[in-house]
């Protein structure tokens, strides 16, 4: 039998690599930025075209490559960074694993231009699909220069696999604002499709913050400090009046690394226990600086997960530490009163006596003398009107033929009047149109063949979904006029995202009067939709559009119909009135698909006399 394992060549060894670290645009981009970081640049700019998929260049003023290193950074395994396993448990650098560059360059058409500064010229290297096309030297600034071109261009289907432009972007800019946070002693500058996205100068890390999310974002946060032997913390938490629905802003960095962890993410969540509104997620910004050798980041090839020598110890002081700050600037609500701080006892008080107060009492007082009841009378009376005239008060209500003495002893009240049915007997009409609402949840009603239970919050979805959907695709959406412009904050990405949907947002009844960098100025609403519900609409919306709910294979129109439908419904929990329950069963009915929600789900179930008949046997 011949033999059959064989070793594979290097190029296909390189693209099954890239499948575990370029999963889209957004992974290269982390990998380049990282080794920019390494190489001690201050200054990184980041090009992008296309979401990535065209272009990605970073551009940095680090320390450069020689030649060989230039030539050898893209062979699979070639790092910098470590000698040994042992040095796993001792790094302070980002990439390692030696597989970021020979990956990248298995899928893609790269060029790298570097120089060092004692070098009078540079080093190209220009590799297409692992295959070095040329090296020759050119004329180019210290640091390093790296393009890469037409991402999974060997690779069909896994460029098929990539989301649109949107998303895609939206992943870029997220590894960006990771990045950009761990390390705000570094300038750095996003171009995105020529045009400046984000120029972030040297600052703190609260202006990085705020250069970051935008201005309005100063105000909402609340500073952080703790030190111990075991961790250190610095950073800073939103106010509990600012949380949003969504987990946006929400960034753990361990020694300048920018980890995911949903262990440390509940002691955050428990520090905010009772602050916050069913359903909203706290943000944060915390550096977590711990000893490397106890923890473990070689655990996922992205190097976002990581494990700790002892994660109780972290959770404990994280979430007193969070607790603190609420508490220390008044953040978290306190029993005690509002007091004056002058009746305080001070401390130079502490050892004398208290001194027994006197109270004089004037013991000849009596306020039955001559003189105090004559004082009394002087005191000022409210003028009373003449009753001289009294009797001419009830001229003209005796009438002819009236009784003056009235006998109660029979009453007699007037009835409503009650008109007769034309389609039977009322009572039996009542019983068929009851209906009855199960846990604030459901809404059960009689039906011909049984019982009928609805899920008032799907229900109400495919309703609103089905209006908003009507009102976009005729264009005629009814707007309401607010009394005061109604001015949101939003981030400059989010802006964009708002930007795009503008049109089918006054299609559906939203006047915009101004949009800025950071703002917006709504003058108008739908009539469906409550002014304090815009801002929560408006963050749905763009969550959804930014992680592309439901798909790319439908239309911006669908999307918005879905979100909005999704952010106005009816919860479930809420009471409902008998009216208001009969109002939604015939609504539900009257639309062309009521079997499900717009997200496909049931919206009720029927349950038969001879299936409930069944259950008693």
């Amino acid at each position: 039998m011949a033999d059959i394992i064989q070793l594979l060549p290097d190029h296909v060894a390189n693209q099954i690599a890239a499948g575990e670290v370029v999963q889209r645009p957004a992974s290269v981009v982390k990998e380049l930025l990282e080794n920019a970081i390494d190489a001690d640049a201050s200054i990184i700019k980041l090009i992008i075209k296309d979401a990535g998929k065209t272009l990605v260049q970073v551009i940095d003023n680090g320390k450069g490559m020689s030649t060989t290193d230039a030539r050898l950074s893209f062979e699979r395994h070639a790092t910098s960074k470590i000698r040994t396993a042992d040095d796993l448990f001792h790094l302070n650098t980002k990439g390692f694993r030696g597989e970021a560059l020979a990956s990248i360059a298995a899928i893609a058409h790269v060029e790298l231009k570097t120089k060092q500064e004692q070098d009078e010229v540079g080093n190209s290297i220009v590799i297409e699909g692992s295959t070095i096309v040329s090296q020759e030297v050119v004329v180019t600034p210290k640091g390093t220069s790296i393009s890469v071109k037409n991402l999974f261009y060997n690779i069909p289907a896994r460029r098929n696999f990539l989301k649109s432009n949107t998303v895609e972007l939206r992943h870029v800019f997220d590894e960006f604002h990771r990045v950009a946070l761990a390390h705000p002693s570094i300038s750095f500058a996003l171009y995105n499709n020529g045009s400046e996205s984000f120029n972030l100068p040297i600052s703190n890390y609260r202006q990085r913050i705020v250069n970051i999310f935008g201005n309005k974002t100063n105000e909402k946060l609340v500073p952080v400090e703790e030190e111990t032997e075991v961790l250190n913390i610095s950073g800073f938490v939103g106010k509990p009046e600012y949380a949003k629905k969504t987990r946006g802003e929400q960034y753990f960095f361990v020694n300048d690394r920018f980890i995911k962890s949903p262990y440390l993410n509940h002691a955050i969540c428990s520090a905010f226990e009772g602050l916050l509104k069913s359903g909203n997620h706290p943000s944060y910004f915390l550096n977590l600086t711990v000893d490397p050798q106890t923890i473990d980041i070689n655990i996922h090839p992205t190097k976002t997960e990581i494990k700790f020598d002892d994660e109780h110890t972290l959770y404990a002081l994280l979430r007193s530490a969070v607790k603190h700050s609420l508490g220390q600037f008044n953040i978290a609500p306190v029993l005690d009163f509002e007091r004056d701080a002058n009746l305080d006892t001070p401390y130079n008080f502490g050892n004398k006596e208290s001194n027994t107060p006197v109270i004089e009492v004037d013991r000849s007082y009596n306020p039955f003398k001559e003189n105090n009841y004559t004082a009394v009378k002087q005191t000022p009376t409210f003028k009373k009107q003449s009753t001289s005239n009294w009797d001419s008060l009830y001229v003209g209500l005796e009438s002819k033929g009236t009784k003056t003495d009235h006998d109660f002893s029979e009453v007699h009240f007037e009835s409503e009047e009650t008109t007769i049915s034309a389609f039977g007997d009322d009572n039996k009409i009542e019983q068929t149109k009851t209906t009855y609402q199960l846990h604030n949840k459901y809404i059960v009603s009689t039906i011909k063949s049984g019982m009928l239970v609805i899920d008032q919050h799907r229900a109400h979805q495919r309703i609103l979904y089905e209006d908003f959907l009507k009102n976009l695709t005729i264009k005629e959406g009814v707007s309401q006029q607010l009394l005061f412009p109604l001015e949101l904050h939003f981030s400059s990405q989010e802006i964009q995202i708002i930007n795009q949907l503008k049109e089918d947002l006054e299609h559906t009844g939203f006047v915009f009067s101004n949009v800025t960098n950071e703002t917006i100025e709504i003058t108008g609403v739908p009539v469906t939709v409550p002014e304090s519900e815009v801002s929560i609409i408006l963050e749905q919306l763009i969550s959804d559009v930014e992680n592309e709910v439901p798909d790319t294979h439908f239309s911006a129109t669908d999307l918005l119909a879905k979100s909005m439908s999704k952010s106005l419904a009816i919860k479930a929990g809420q009471s409902l009135q008998k009216d208001e329950q009969e109002h939604l069963v015939n609504k539900l009915f009257a639309c062309k698909e009521p079997n499900v929600s717009p997200t496909n789900r049931t919206t009720f179930i029927t349950m038969s006399v001879d299936e409930l008949d069944k259950k008693f046997i």
